[in-house]
């Protein structure tokens, strides 16, 4: 029976979740209920999450596989490096104004694209028109040549494990492998102290809810509609009289910027960022996470990222030979059982058990038949 609060459940679980991230995990570690390295690991799940919707924004609802999104993810958290690394000033190893990798590779002045990192303003622009900037070369490129399905992904990939080569070079003098660390200060906060931790879980929460309820609001409206109709058969789409390149380039800048929000959130947490973050295994993980949690339903990303998270800190730790194992194991089971992840797991087993209930209505009325033509 079908009633207006069963038609709200969904939203109600979404919105007690949404509280308790943003409002209760928080306090109960200003009470000290939990610790500052349990909150902390969880602002990175949750900078996980986001990168988790912006690949599920692009794959699950348009179709398009991504393999280069921990690309966006990484050059958001950079161009917040970049701030947080000029904020060290003369507390670094060397005493010096310049960070210390530059110092240690002979630089005299800084690069003149470093200053305007001055600015927190500038740096947190940056975040969102680089990678948007880049998403949007690469997509008018790519959708303009019609190109889609695997191709597309081998070339997000190409794309991705380019740039981390470049940036293992240090082409764009960004600390070359080393990357950025040892950050001090935020907005003039000390970036170790408990209350800017707090403070920096509480900014992740906060995004994931609203970058949720913004990737919502837009699949479910007639853009969204036009989103999935891409998915399913973009020859219709184009048939219709929509141009499908353009709503497909205005997709993969918007998932690009979505992930290097996540990526901006994720460096004064973890307190580094270097070239590694965006290697091709980082753009697969996600991949996963999306696939375990529920491809095409924005929640089940998230949950799949805190699950698959949770689970890779437990076994790198008891099981640290067989952590790649474990993961691949995973997708490769809900490959081939929970085609749905695990948001559609309990419909998958409600459809189980009303199968077997079919099968024995219709075996006992088989039998009622047959007894019935016996008497006969």
């Amino acid at each position: 029976m079908n009633t207006p609060l069963a038609g709200k459940t969904p939203t109600i679980l979404l919105a007690a979740l949404a509280l308790f991230l943003v409002v209760v995990m928080p306090a109960l570690n200003a009470s000290g209920a939990i610790s500052d390295f349990t909150l902390n690991t969880w602002g990175k799940y949750l900078c996980y999450a986001i990168l988790a919707i912006a690949v599920d924004f692009l794959w699950g609802y348009t179709g398009l596989l991504c393999l280069g999104q921990a690309l966006f993810f990484s050059l958001g958290g950079y161009m917040l490096g970049m701030h947080l690394m000029l904020m060290i000033g003369k507390l670094g190893q060397y005493k010096s104004d310049l960070p210390d990798f530059m110092v240690f590779l002979g630089y005299k002045d800084l690069p003149g694209f470093w200053k305007p990192f001055y600015s927190f303003p500038f740096a947190s622009a940056m975040v969102l028109l680089v990678p948007g900037l880049l998403a949007g070369i690469f997509g008018y490129l790519a959708f303009r040549s019609r190109i889609k399905g695997v191709y597309f992904s081998i070339l997000t990939q190409a794309l991705t494990y380019g740039a981390a080569l470049m940036f293992f070079r240090n082409e764009f003098k960004m600390g070359g492998n080393n990357g950025f660390t040892d950050f001090r200060f935020i907005l003039g906060a000390d970036i170790r102290a408990e209350d800017t931790k707090r403070m920096l879980y509480i900014a992740s929460a906060v995004a994931l809810v609203l970058i949720f309820m913004g990737c919502r609001w837009l699949t479910k409206s007639r853009f969204g509609l036009i989103q999935r109709a891409i998915r399913d058969s973009e020859n219709r789409v184009l048939f219709s009289g929509y141009s499908a390149a353009n709503f497909k380039l205005f997709i993969f800048v918007i998932s690009g910027v979505i992930a290097a929000i996540g990526g901006a959130l994720y460096v004064p947490q973890v307190g580094i960022i270097n070239p590694s973050e965006m290697w091709m295994d980082k753009s697969l993980e996600a991949v996963v996470w999306v696939a375990v949690g529920g491809r095409g339903t924005l929640y089940g990303p998230i949950l799949g990222a805190i699950v698959v998270n949770y689970l890779k800190s437990w076994a790198t730790t008891e099981f640290p030979d067989y952590w790649l194992i474990i993961m691949g194991a995973s997708f490769v089971v809900v490959v081939l059982f929970m085609p749905k992840g695990l948001v559609g797991l309990p419909g998958q087993i409600r459809e189980l058990m009303a199968g077997r209930q079919r099968r024995r209505i219709a075996a006992a009325e088989d039998e009622l038949l047959t007894s019935a033509a016996k008497t006969k």
